[in-house]
């Protein structure tokens, strides 16, 4: 995708790469995930539902995009793509349960706890965690034991109480109390950010001799779109319907939650999204067409629907 392709081109190009790796990435978490006639095949059944069919996949997609800016070979991010996707689910099938946000809406399907019951859930969590570093572990693209190490310590960070675990806590302890600016964006640093942040960096290091300096950008630039993501999820909870959504509106405020629409209003909330993205889209500033896929997840990022 060209810079200098008229935009409506890099937009459709950009839509099909989208369209092409979201299959892509359903068909290696189809491969990964334990079969349902394996035992024991319930949970297996119910890891399934939790992983697939649903969702942008948007940490997959940073991660390839990340490490095709780093000039890695599609099928050695496969893995740490899926890895992270599973890191992801595992945290969404745990924060919808009765104990976390209790929520019975999940990408437009009724969660995990809702269908497989209390228990249940909480071992899919467990077992797609588990599955995530397996997965790094023994992947045979990675021939580095030193690449491997690399990417397990980055995404046990941000899966971590010093990532996504601890920004949880924060949240579920912060219930009813109003917190600062920047209260909330230490929140979210953890919880939305890591994780994030992670899938840029684990992409990046698919490649076998990354560009420090690229590796670099990419880290500047997700800690931006991270932050970014969280604000733009702010302002759609606030305005679009569960329809859209495909989980359940308006519960930040239902269950008083500091929000940045509630601590900056909507206006506000909206004009930070903007500059998140300036700041993502500095960070590539110094590189051309091998960073427009990440120019382009920015802008589906913050733009996806104001």
């Amino acid at each position: 995708m060209s810079i200098s392709t008229p935009i409506n081109e890099q937009i459709s190009d950009f839509n099909n790469w989208v369209a092409d790796l979201q299959t892509r990435m359903e068909s290696v978490l189809d491969a990964q995930l334990p079969a349902t006639t394996i035992s024991p095949m319930r949970l297996h059944e119910a890891m399934r539902y939790a992983a697939l069919g649903g969702g942008k996949r948007v940490r997959a997609l940073l991660a390839y995009a990340a490490g095709e800016f780093c000039g890695a070979d599609l099928g050695k991010i496969d893995v740490p793509a899926a890895a992270v996707e599973l890191i992801h689910a595992f945290s969404l099938v745990h924060d919808d349960m009765p104990c976390m946000d209790d929520d019975d809406l999940r990408r437009g399907k009724p969660t995990t706890h809702k269908v497989y019951g209390d228990a249940m859930a909480l071992l899919v969590g467990d077992a797609l965690q588990s599955l995530a570093f397996q997965l790094i572990s023994q992947d045979k693209l990675l021939k580095s034991a030193t690449q491997k190490l690399q990417m397990l310590h980055i995404l046990a960070l941000a899966s971590g109480s010093r990532g996504m675990a601890g920004g949880q806590a924060i949240d579920i302890e912060s219930i009813g109390i109003p917190l600062t600016r920047e209260e909330l964006e230490q929140m979210h640093i953890h919880k939305t950010g890591a994780l994030i942040r992670a899938a840029a960096l684990l992409g990046a290091y698919s490649a076998d001799e990354p560009d420090q300096e690229k590796v670099t950008a990419i880290d500047h630039f997700a800690k931006s779109i991270g932050l970014a993501f969280q604000v733009v999820d702010d302002i759609l909870d606030a305005e679009a319907d569960t329809h859209t959504l495909g989980k359940t509106a308006g519960k930040d405020a239902k269950n008083n939650k500091s929000t940045y629409v509630t601590i900056l209003g909507l206006s506000a909330a909206k004009q930070l999204a903007n500059e998140l993205h300036a700041n993502a889209m500095a960070a590539l500033s110094f590189y051309g067409r091998e960073a427009d896929c990440l120019r382009h997840l920015a802008n589906f990022i913050t733009q996806r629907s104001f």
